[in-house]
């Protein structure tokens, strides 16, 4: 794939760039661990302090930065200037909160005294999606430098622009050469890199394809690896919810980045009580969102990541119809230059319909009509997805108790699935492993290292 930016708002070719050879690339990891061994004995308070500057800098240059990832991908520019912000608080946070998360841990054994301490691992490969180019990097890159690991970074191909100008925040904040590296390279080249013994581990955020790739290439060389991977996250509606409530989170939780998102709620599953009123309101305010340019501030209908990705959400949508789905809003591609979709309600989905496993990933909402809260739980595990939820309801204790039985790794009650630096992010099933944000993403790529002091006088 070339290493490219297309405006996805026309299609148009903006800025193509080259792919480093496997010289650079080694030179790249050579740098690297030669930085983690003088990055690794410094103070935490020196490596919050280089942290700050680029979160500080992340502010600084918010609009310049959110155009980026709106010429990049087709986000929203107040949606992009969102995600600047997010990034700039996750890396402060970790910043500001990392000594205390990996402080020693006393322990209190039968015999003599012992300790856990966390020490960095070394140089760590991160594999990221195009989605939210400066966010998923922030929530990799910070805890792990903050920890003493240095990171290599192989961003999607088509924000290769955001991609450089990460790097340059790091290289204006001061980090040394090599603590932050963009390698401008190819996905098919991932497995080589992790192979290489100077690479210690290696996380991804992306497609379960890819996801199982990379994972079987940590396997084969023993590394650890982190893996956030697709969703299908289930919106479930009880009797007893705010229905106008849960509609304008519905929306949100399914528009936000033009439905590109994995933890987008994307199936609509309410209880037939509330059924028809819901539907009825949700499709309402769906209908007629204004299309259009997504630099221009009052657009609410952007085009999607790609002409790619377009072609491939109105195949889904077409194969699930012709399976005997039912359009109930859009359905079509829209008639104008870039990778526009049409916002989209399907219902009447089936198991064996693409709609009903598959991931869209775009602004497409299947909708179910179930009989009750049983019915609910049932079909929102019926996925091969664990990444997040929602529930809504009037009743918390009926909340968390429903939240109780879905199988995923995150389920939010009277919102959608959401995200911040201190909630832990992940899942489970084929939506990946391992954990990012809060204290718990800062522990992934350390060694927890028992000390433990002994007396003379001790019977081992």
């Amino acid at each position: 794939m070339a290493i490219q930016t297309i405006n996805p708002f026309n299609n148009q070719v903006v800025k193509t760039f080259q792919e480093m050879s496997e010289e650079a690339v080694d030179s790249a990891i050579a740098r690297a661990e030669k930085t983690f061994e003088s990055w690794k004995r410094i103070s935490y308070q020196e490596r919050a302090t280089i942290l700050h500057k680029v979160a500080a800098l992340m502010r600084s240059k918010s609009t310049q930065l959110a155009e980026l990832i709106t010429l990049e991908m087709g986000k929203l520019i107040a949606q992009s200037k969102g995600e600047i912000a997010l990034s700039a608080d996750i890396i402060d946070y970790y910043a500001t909160n990392g000594a205390t998360f990996l402080a020693n841990k006393q322990l209190d054994p039968q015999y003599g005294e012992a300790y856990i301490t966390s020490s960095p691992i070394g140089v760590l490969l991160g594999v990221e999606p195009w989605n939210f180019p400066f966010y998923q990097v922030a929530r990799f890159a910070a805890p792990n430098i903050m920890a003493g690991n240095v990171v290599l970074v192989k961003h999607a191909s088509n924000v290769p622009q955001c991609a450089v100008a990460i790097e340059e925040l790091f290289t204006e904040a001061g980090a040394p050469e090599g603590l932050y590296t963009n390698l401008f390279v190819s996905g098919n080249n991932v497995s080589a890199y992790i192979a290489d013994p100077r690479i210690k581990g290696v996380s991804l955020t992306g497609s379960e394809k890819a996801g199982a790739s990379l994972a079987a290439a940590a396997g084969r060389s023993l590394k650890k690896s982190v893996l956030e991977l697709g969703g299908s996250d289930a919106f479930i509606v009880l009797e007893d919810a705010d229905i106008d409530q849960a509609v304008e989170w519905g929306v949100i939780g399914r528009m936000n980045n033009t439905g590109q998102c994995c933890v987008a709620a994307k199936r609509f599953i309410v209880v037939e009580a509330v059924a028809e009123e819901f539907l009825t309101k949700f499709k309402a305010k769906l209908t007629g969102l204004k299309v259009g340019d997504p630099m221009d501030e009052s657009t609410e209908l952007g085009p999607l990541s790609s002409e790619n990705a377009a072609v491939q959400l109105a195949d889904q949508v077409q194969r699930s119809v012709y399976a005997g789905a039912r359009v109930v809003l859009g359905g079509k591609r829209i008639d104008r230059p870039g990778a526009f979709m049409e916002t989209t309600i399907l219902t009447d989905i089936k198991p064996g319909m693409p709609a009903y496993y598959e991931e869209l990933f775009g602004p497409v909402a299947s909708f179910y009509t179930v009989k009750d809260e049983q019915e609910a739980v049932k079909l929102a595990n019926d996925s091969p997805f664990g990444l997040g939820g929602s529930v809504f309801t009037s009743d918390k204790n009926r909340g968390k108790n429903v939240a109780s039985q879905i199988d995923t790794g995150m389920v939010f009650i009277n919102h959608p699935t959401w995200t911040q630096p201190d909630l832990p992010f992940g899942g489970t099933k084929i939506s990946g492993y391992g954990r990012e944000l809060s204290s718990l993403g800062i522990e992934e790529f350390v060694n927890k290292k028992l000390i433990r002091f002994s007396e003379y006088t001790d019977p081992f």
